[in-house]
């Protein structure tokens, strides 16, 4: 790959590894304690994610536990969980925190597809303007250091690894939209 086309394969790496993590985030009916990755707490002033204060464990399939290092900790992390749009409500025993998912409707489900699609649509856009981003740098290059040609070959190879990108994004859309289909 040519070293000019590098810093935009990088970014464009960065926008699917972002895409990813919003992903992850969004739950599928099952437990996957990746829904927890943006929480913080408050431990001793300073906000902490959550699986640095906690051990976290799936013991059923649609409850994930959170037993705190310190007792301490109970409340912060309820509210914190509260305080996320999770939409769930934590539980807690005074030792551990249960949250149950429930059983996902049809209706939700097909909101989560859509949402899914809102978050991948946006990657494909960041990608886009990476790609725009490239060409004008390109374009500004070929009055001092590039001929004519050598733009127009960065200008594909940049529309390759573009075309390679939003194939990705469109496969990790069809596989996190039928895992909150599925049942």
């Amino acid at each position: 790959m040519n070293e000019r086309l590098t810093p935009y394969d990088e970014k464009m790496t960065k926008t699917m590894t972002n895409l990813n993590g919003e992903l992850s985030t969004i739950r599928a009916g099952r437990a996957n304690p990746k829904v927890l990755d943006r929480i913080t707490v408050d431990y001793y002033g300073t906000q902490t994610p959550l699986q640095q204060v906690a051990n976290i464990t799936v013991p059923e399939a649609r409850m994930i536990q959170i037993q705190p290092w310190e007792p301490s900790l109970i409340t912060p992390i309820t509210k914190a969980i509260q305080m996320s749009n999770l939409g769930i409500n934590p539980n807690n025993d005074g030792k551990v925190i249960r949250l149950v998912f429930p059983e996902l409707t049809e209706e939700r489900r097909k909101e989560l597809v859509k949402d899914v699609k809102g978050k991948g649509e946006d990657a494909k856009v960041a990608i886009r303007n990476i790609r725009r981003d490239g060409n004008d740098t390109f374009k500004k290059l070929e009055k001092t250091e590039l001929s004519e040609d050598q733009v127009k070959d960065l200008q594909d190879e940049l529309q390759k690894i573009t075309d390679k990108y939003i194939k990705d994004i469109d496969v990790v859309v069809a596989e996190k939209s039928k895992e909150i289909m599925t049942v």
